[in-house]
């Protein structure tokens, strides 16, 4: 393989991560993005000789042996008509769009017959190391020689392997990724809403908080359209979001109604189905020691306490959907394990989830926030529901531009979290 090309179409983010890492592998790189940005990039790839940025895909995919597509799901369809057939003969093509429905489709109909197919996506974002992470690979349409010569190109990646088809692959980040980003989303919009900084605000500082505002500015300060694509074009994503929706009115319905019966009673319910089953594993509980050391505000000595809205109705979710998170820790995402941890965290300690079940029936603290959580919750689910992508990028949008100023801040508070946290939320 010492003459084996790779192609990179679209240099966004990821495509710039993949080509970097690819060609300090040694790989010799083709690559493009839309012509405008040609000179762009020429530029700031010149100092790597095993690089080659070309004007445009045809270019690329002509000349290229594994081409990838790093583009949004949004766009593949389109974006694989035009370089399609200008594929290199007895080439194999892939992706990395975080929704393989629309990408299978539009190799199906694009691609000439003697390519090959094999997809891949790394679940994890561009400033991530993917040493150990999760690398999906999926063998749709491809000899096994065609398909090895891929694994060994993307070893260099160091992640770790996970074979799916493209349907398992849609259903289990629909099951990981789309409500877990769903419930960040509403958290930030709610704060937004409220014209609240939470780290300025005690009640926000410490713990389990912690935690839900880093990854909220880490989400808020990525691209809409991962986001977007990841929820509206998977198949299995909207049912999935609509059932957090409803988890999150359902439960604060019964908060404002003072049932405490049916609150506690759903609560422990999904509690049991989604954790009791686990008790024998060897946990990844995260402990306010560890958590603590990661907050962009100062604590306060006596915090106030929180009724978790949020995470309750998460576990309400996949108790409903029957869901097992645990399932489908062999391909999560550092943000979903982090989600996950918190979620148990709260579960399993019994005086915290007692203390939390009293304070959403008794106490009135964070009723407006609840309030502009839930129409946040079913905002987002609209905008899945119909499609809507102008609508999600306008709601997103908004709030990255609100919580903006401080992205500096959180991304670096919020990478030395995962970096530390994640440690210990890696399962054997």
């Amino acid at each position: 393989m010492e003459n084996f090309v790779v192609g990179i179409i679209g240099m966004g983010d990821m495509g710039k991560m993949y080509a970097r890492q690819l060609s300090d592998a040694g790989w010799r790189v083709n690559a493009c993005d839309r012509e405008e940005k040609y000179l762009d990039l020429v530029d700031e790839f010149s100092s790597r000789k095993q690089v080659e940025i070309l004007p445009n895909g045809h270019l690329v995919s002509r000349a290229s042996d594994y081409i990838i597509y790093n583009v949004e799901a949004a766009s593949i369809d389109k974006v694989v008509a035009l370089y399609g057939p200008s594929t290199k003969q007895g080439a194999i093509v892939g992706g990395q769009t975080s929704c393989k429905s629309p990408e299978i489709a539009a190799f199906e109909a694009h691609l000439p017959k003697d390519v090959d197919i094999v997809s891949c996506h790394s679940l994890h974002g561009p400033n991530v190391d993917p040493k150990g992470q999760p690398l999906v690979l999926i063998k749709h349409r491809a000899s096994q020689a065609n398909f090895d010569r891929v694994e060994k190109v993307l070893s260099c990646l160091g992640s770790q392997h996970v074979y799916l088809s493209a349907t398992e692959h849609d259903r289990i980040t629909a099951d990981t990724q789309a409500v877990t980003h769903a419930a960040f989303l509403s958290m930030g919009k709610a704060w937004h809403a409220n014209a609240q900084f939470p780290w300025e605000i005690a009640r926000y500082v410490g713990g389990i908080e912690n935690v839900k505002i880093n990854l909220t500015l880490r989400i808020y300060s990525q691209k809409w359209h991962v986001y977007a694509g990841l929820a509206i074009l998977n198949p299995y994503a909207k049912e999935q979001i609509r059932q957090y929706s409803q988890s999150v009115t359902d439960l604060f319905k019964l908060m404002l109604g003072g049932n405490r019966e049916e609150f506690e009673r759903r609560i422990r319910a999904a509690g049991a189905a989604v954790f009791d089953a686990q008790k024998s594993h060897h946990g990844i509980l995260l402990e306010d020691e560890v958590l603590d050391r990661f907050s962009l505000g100062k604590k306060p000595d006596e915090p106030t306490p929180n009724n978790h809205l949020s995470l309750l109705a998460m576990v309400d979710c996949w108790s409903r959907m029957g869901i097992v998170p645990y399932d489908h820790m062999i391909c999560s995402t550092p943000l979903f394990r982090l989600w996950l941890g918190v979620t148990e965290y709260l579960f399993r300690k019994p005086a915290l989830l007692d203390d939390v079940i009293r304070i959403a029936i008794e106490d009135n603290t964070f009723r407006s926030d609840d309030l502009e959580f839930t129409f946040a919750a079913r905002g987002w689910s609209d905008c899945v529901t119909f499609g809507d992508f102008e609508s999600y990028k306008d709601r997103f949008e908004s709030t990255r531009k609100f919580f903006e100023p401080r992205f500096a801040d959180a991304t670096k508070v919020g990478n030395e979290m995962m970096k530390t946290i994640l440690m210990n939320t890696m399962r054997e």
